[in-house]
């Protein structure tokens, strides 16, 4: 976030006569003395009445989930067309934090990371029958030599083209997990809920190639494992559930739910047991579990994520093979598994948040802290050197909150009202410098926003409860 801040010449090169001609805001000189993130410069619109946000969307009624509406309000979000939206810096930042988090749990289990193009030569998808077989969901277009394209939904053919030329590949070198973080491309017919049905997306994708099919299956444990993790560390209680493997294909499918009543998709699940499947797959007939015949509930959830053991329904199309222990060419064994990255950070934002104020798992909150210095011309604004001289302790005691922390420095407003943006916006931590910061010691209001919880602290005493937020 080096960029957001001031620009000046390198600190050897700084004087006081070269800051004397400048602006106020390059006038971060000092030398040994960090640059401040100031939120007076932030690329961030908000409190936004519903009539502007209804506007903002291009017809009325449709802000249907709480997310759309926060993320539109505060601007963490902008509409550019039916299901397409720009990523405004705070949530630019909450997503960076969501793939470091995701790229930590991939890369633990082998994962490596590739990119692959969005642009798919449709006759990658004529081989496997998926041109036909998608239908109007394909986005396609054609280049200016008649060449037929789509903007990828999902890079089953890309990947295992890609691995199947490599001709010399070995049952040593298995298994591969290969996966990329890219933006998705589906012609959704009617996108909705902001982020959560979308025409263009982020999606983490992950393909994997094993020797055997008792292999595959055990890479196939340990991605789901992975998932799992993954959203406990979030504070995401996703249910695995049985699911049918669509246009995908494949032998086996399993679906991540989040439980939410503005979800698409009805799930049973039965409380005897760890039976749970997606209502597709389950004979609607019946009342009870298949595994314990107890009675099964039903309910609503937001897919975050999927996995599918393919076998080698792609592999043989594409010859992806390796050499095996009897050097003898064999056809790889392959899964795939999906999440949904950009809406997951909606649906955290639907669950954790209020219907007024934005509240972000801790691990994906784009600032962590945010400190509040008195208004200017108010009978504590002696305290704001107090509050700038916290901001650079906190810089220099703290350093995983280095770029963490931002300083509302927009004192032509009262504090009650920088509060309120603090709380909509849902830093974890706001600190504010008012009347207790003149005391001896000075006393410094902590707000945590996760707990609602209200200390008055010591300038130590904010260290070291700050000394122990945890970051990506």
């Amino acid at each position: 976030m080096e960029g957001l801040l001031t620009r000046c010449r390198p600190l050897a090169t700084r004087s006081p006569q070269f800051c004397q001609g400048l602006p106020p805001r390059y006038h971060h000189c000092a030398p040994g003395k960090r640059k401040r993130l100031v939120l007076s410069r932030m690329f961030q619109p908000q409190n936004l009445r519903e009539d502007q946000v209804l506007s903002l969307e291009g017809r009325s009624g449709e802000l249907t989930c709480k997310s759309q509406q926060l993320m539109l309000r505060v601007g963490l979000i902008h509409p550019a067309s039916p299901g397409c939206y720009h990523l405004l810096p705070y949530s630019v930042r909450a997503l960076e934090k969501l793939v470091q988090v995701i790229d930590q749990e991939m890369q633990a289990i082998g994962g490596q990371k590739v990119n692959m193009p969005s642009l798919s030569p449709a006759e990658l998808w004529r081989a496997t029958g998926r041109w036909n077989l998608m239908g109007k969901e394909l986005l396609r277009l054609r280049d200016r030599h008649g060449k037929d394209y789509c903007l990828g939904p999902t890079h089953e053919e890309a990947i295992t083209a890609l691995v199947a030329s490599q001709k010399t590949l070995s049952y040593k070198q298995l298994p591969f997990l290969l996966y990329q973080v890219t933006r998705k491309f589906r012609d959704e017919p009617r996108p909705r809920f902001g982020l959560l049905r979308g025409r263009e997306f982020y999606m983490k994708d992950m393909y994997t190639f094993d020797a055997s099919a008792d292999a595959a299956r055990e890479t196939y444990s340990l991605v789901c494992e992975a998932y799992g993790r993954l959203f406990d560390r979030l504070g995401l209680h996703c249910v695995k559930v049985q699911a049918d493997v669509g246009s995908i294909g494949g032998t086996m499918s399993h679906e991540f739910q989040l439980p939410m009543a503005v979800g698409e998709d009805r799930f049973a699940m039965c409380s005897s047991c760890s039976f749970s499947a997606n209502m597709e797959t389950l004979d609607l007939s019946q009342n009870n579990c298949p595994a314990c015949q107890e009675p099964l509930t039903e309910t609503r959830g937001i897919e975050v994520g999927h996995t599918f053991y393919l076998g080698t329904k792609y592999s043989s199309v594409f010859n992806a093979r390796f050499t095996n222990e009897r050097g003898e060419p064999s056809l790889a064994e392959m899964g795939c598994y999906g999440l949904g990255v950009t809406r997951i950070l909606a649906a955290a934002i639907e669950m954790f948040s209020t219907e007024d104020c934005v509240r972000w798992p801790g691990l994906l909150a784009p600032y962590q802290v945010c400190l509040v210095p008195p208004k200017k011309g108010s009978k504590e604004a002696a305290a704001t050197e107090l509050a700038e001289f916290l901001y650079d302790q906190i810089t220099e005691a703290v350093p995983q909150l280095r770029g963490e922390l931002l300083l509302d420095d927009r004192t032509h407003l009262t504090i009650g009202n920088r509060l309120k943006d603090a709380n909509m916006l849902g830093y974890p931590f706001v600190i504010v410098a008012g009347k207790r910061a003149l005391e001896d010691p000075a006393q410094f209001e902590v707000r945590c926003q996760n707990t609602e919880e209200v200390l008055f602290l010591s300038r130590e005493g904010v260290l070291d409860l700050l000394s122990r937020v945890q970051v990506v």
